[in-house]
This record gives structure tokens, sequence and C-alpha cells, in this order.
């Protein structure tokens, strides 16, 4: 499945921080074809550090997409029976409007001039792209992690434009424990003498601190037994300890690498717009509780965590379980074991996919 990627512009988005973006631009992938009277559309939701391009082979990268193990014929998301979009989040690096796109007052880049941004404001531009492309329904949304916080936002602000919900291994707001990990993250990139208060753009780039902030971010989404089976204690390319700060361990390499690879396909600066976006998601806003959150939600839910993901803990999925069904929701929730983390959702994805088919099938009989 050769796809390639659309691009939608707007003339403005208006912010929840009072700011107005002009124009916006929507970078999309869409897969499978649109049934005649648009029912069969689902919009899938990227994570923090993905794109547009979820599934089949792109011709510029020759790359599969993030999702492709759930998306394409026969799959999860099947796309002989559905019509499945994906976009950049606003303040990504991929297409979509972000720090890195040339603002038309100035001639250069946004960069930190850009104004910051909420996981309802990404929502919103979603909202437009959806409209734009004439579907006045969404048959479900989906996603894992921020994703999963996406999913959430569109069933509470567009209860009437989505028939189901699948968020998966997310929150409702973030922990102080998960706003510290996005902190040190935030922190490194910023450190970093090259960052030069976000002005690098045409410059040497924050490298090193983006590829700290990617290797502690990487090792959240990883479990302890995932490690363990994985790198355990062993030497790299060595027998004995090289008694220096050069890597030493398998899982030193396997950072360094993942951090490295990063700095070459992501801005820093959307690094530190996107998790700040998570860290202000709390998707009871001005509700005094959960549940009252979810009072106008008329979506049915498949809710879905992993048994060793430690970064979005099952509890949390928990709790908006137990807050829909506090307001009678139609909710299925599912624990699924795992060993792989919090990465559980892109790796380990046979169950999943049995949990998912059967739920967009009954979805789509009911509200054919």
């Amino acid at each position: 499945m050769i796809v390639r990627a659309n691009t939608v512009r707007f003339d403005s988005i208006s912010l929840d921080s009072g700011a107005t973006l002009a124009p916006v631009e929507v970078a999309y992938e869409t897969y499978g074809e649109l049934n005649q009277n648009k029912s069969n559309a689902i919009l899938i939701l990227h994570a923090f550090s993905g794109d547009a391009h979820a599934a089949g082979i792109s011709p510029e990268t020759g790359k599969p997409g993030w999702w492709d193990n759930s998306i394409g014929p026969g799959k999860a998301f099947d796309t002989n029976r559905y019509f499945v979009i994906c976009s950049n989040v606003l303040g990504g690096c991929r297409g979509t409007t972000g720090p890195s796109s040339i603002n038309p007052a100035t001639g250069c880049p946004h960069a930190m001039s850009f104004p910051v941004i909420t996981i309802g404001d990404m929502v919103r531009l979603q909202k437009m792209l959806v409209d734009s492309l004439g579907i006045p329904r969404l048959l479900a949304v989906a996603g894992g992690s921020m994703g999963g916080m996406q999913a959430l936002e569109w069933a509470v602000a567009y209860p009437g434009a989505v028939v189901a919900a699948i968020p998966i291994a997310c929150t409702t707001r973030h922990s102080a424990q998960q706003i510290a990990f996005n902190e040190v993250g935030r922190q490194a990139i910023m450190a970093d003498p090259d960052w030069n208060e976000g002005n690098y753009y045409g410059r040497k780039p924050p490298a090193r601190g983006l590829a700290v902030a990617r290797m502690v971010g990487h090792i959240t989404y990883m479990s302890d037994d995932s490690m363990r089976e994985k790198f355990g204690r062993r030497l790299r390319g060595k027998e004995n300890f090289g008694f220096g700060f050069d890597v030493d361990f398998e899982v030193e390499s396997y950072l360094r690498y993942r951090g490295s690879e990063f700095v070459h396909r992501f801005d820093a600066n959307s690094y530190l717009y996107i998790t700040k976006a998570m860290d202000y998601f709390d998707v009871t806003n001005s509700h005094r509780t959960l549940a009252a959150a979810f009072e106008n939600v008329s979506a049915r839910f498949l809710v879905i965590s992993f048994s060793s993901d430690w970064l979005y803990p099952s509890y949390q999925s928990q709790e908006i379980v137990r807050a829909l069904r506090s307001r009678n929701c139609d909710v299925a929730y599912v624990e699924l074991p795992s060993n792989y983390g919090h990465d559980a959702f892109l790796v380990d994805v046979a169950e999943q996919t049995d949990l998912v088919r059967g739920f967009l099938a009954s979805t789509s009989e009911r509200f054919a």
C-alpha cells in the first residue's frame, strides 16, 4: 500500500490561549475508500512523536507507517471496510503548522513566537479537516498515549460527531510523575547552547539536548521486563568494562542510537510545545468531576490498557471507565497482559487487533 501525503490550508484557527494562528496547514494521509453515505470514516490520532504517516509505505522514505501492523486490509482498522484518516498534530514538524513553519508576518520560522497550544487546539484543527472532507460524523476516533487523549477530547468536545472512541494506554490528565518526565526532556533541550532560545533554524540544532530528551522518554516507554529481556547487563562489543565513559552496556548503545536517530526526524521546539500541550490536558476542564465532563458524551467506548505500562498505568484507564459507567455510557474495558510496557499498543498488537476489529464491526452494524 503506497500512500501519499496531502495538505489542506485554512485561513485561521482560534486557540485556547486566546491567540489566533493564521494561516494554518494540516498534513494528512488516508487509507481505504469513503463509502457513499460517508459512514465508514475512522480518524487515527497519533502519539507524541508520531505523524500523519500511520500506515502503508511512504514513497518519500520507503518506510512503513508507525501503526502499519494495525491499519490495512484485514488488520484491526480494516481498509477494505473503513476509510482511515491520520493527520499530523498542530505544533508538529511533519507538514502541519508548528514552530518550524514560516511565519508569514516575518518570513522566518515562528520558533518560540509560536503560540502555546493544547490538545483541544489539536482536536479543533482535526475537526476542521474532517469537515473539509465532507464527513458529518466519524464512525470512530482511535489512538494510543497522546492519541488516546485526543480521542477523549473528541468525544467530549464534539459528542455529535463521534460514534465510537478507542482510547488506548492514556489518561484524562497527567500525573505529577508524567509532567516531571516531560519537564526533564524540556530542560535538556533548553540547556543545550545550540537551542539559542529556540532560534536555531538555519543553524546547528540542539541535537544533544533533544537526544537526551528522547533517551529519557524512551526509557518510560519500555518496562523493566522488556529491558531485562532485550539488554540485561550485556556488554556492547567487548568482554570487559572499558573503565571510561564510552559505551559499555548494550542498553547504553541502544539509548544513544534512539536519541541520535530522533534528532534527524523531529524538531526540538515541537518537542517543547507538544509535551506542554500534554501536560496542560485535563478532560474535566471547568467541570467539577470527571463524570460531569462525560455528561453529554454519546459515543460508545473501547478502553484498553496494558499490564506492564508504568508510564500510563492501568489505574488511569480504569478511572475513565468508572466515570463513563457512572453516566451509563456504553463502555468496554480490557487490560491486556504484555511485557512491552507503554510501547505495547504499537508492537504487541495481536490481542488488541481482535478487540478493535470486533468493536468496530459491532459499532458499524449498530450505526449503519
